[in-house]
């Protein structure tokens, strides 16, 4: 997987933990596909603090992932549950996942 998909798998898990400034910075960067020059027009601020302002939250998303594994839970899960091999059981399992 590349570095770029897992940090914005990451930022589906802990996004809601980094300050506004640093969401909205990530955002334009990995979503909006803007370059940090882009950002900083936009913003007000200097292409190197959109620069911290990224590097930041990457570090800070791995962080969340280092200590709480809730990515690496959730796909540990999901090998599991698609190793059972009676369906009705995976059916409901994922159900109640889902819920």
């Amino acid at each position: 997987m590349q570095k770029r998909d897992y940090l914005i798998i990451l930022y589906d898990y802990y996004g809601e933990l980094l300050s506004e400034d640093n969401k909205k910075y990530f955002e334009d960067y990995y979503f909006d596909n803007l370059s940090l020059s882009e950002i900083a027009e936009n913003n007000n601020i200097s292409r190197n603090a959109v620069h911290k302002h990224i590097k930041t939250s990457e570090t800070k998303l791995n962080y969340f992932e280092e200590k709480l594994l809730l990515y690496k839970k959730n796909m540990e899960m999901k090998e599991k549950i698609n190793n059972i091999k009676d369906e009705n059981i995976k059916k409901i399992i994922e159900n109640i996942l889902e819920g």
